[in-house]
């Protein structure tokens, strides 16, 4: 997954529910050294009981933001949804030089 174009994540998921797994592992896929690099991160853990929707917000170096929903999306999608957009601002990075 190409990760350098993001500038930030917010999550909001119950993490002991099924839906919240993309949401769990999207996070887990983000490499060590994102919040070195600048990245900003923020997770809200909502409480056991949460019957609230796993989601997923993403915001990219050229401002579009993708706000995904964890329940009814997979990992792979979620990953391929972020790497369409990265690859074409990689484009667009490599054309300018």
């Amino acid at each position: 997954m190409i990760t350098h174009f993001i500038t930030n994540v917010s999550t909001r998921f119950n993490p002991f529910s099924a839906g919240a797994k993309s949401a769990r592992l999207f996070l887990t896929s983000l490499p060590p050294s994102a919040r070195a690099n600048g990245m900003s991160i923020v997770t809200e853990l909502l409480p056991r009981t949460s019957t609230a929707a796993s989601t997923l917000h993403i915001k990219f170096k050229d401002g579009k933001q993708l706000n995904l929903d964890c329940e009814n999306l997979g990992i792979k999608s979620i990953v391929e949804e972020v790497d369409r957009h990265s690859r074409a601002l990689q484009k667009q990075a490599d054309i300018d030089g």
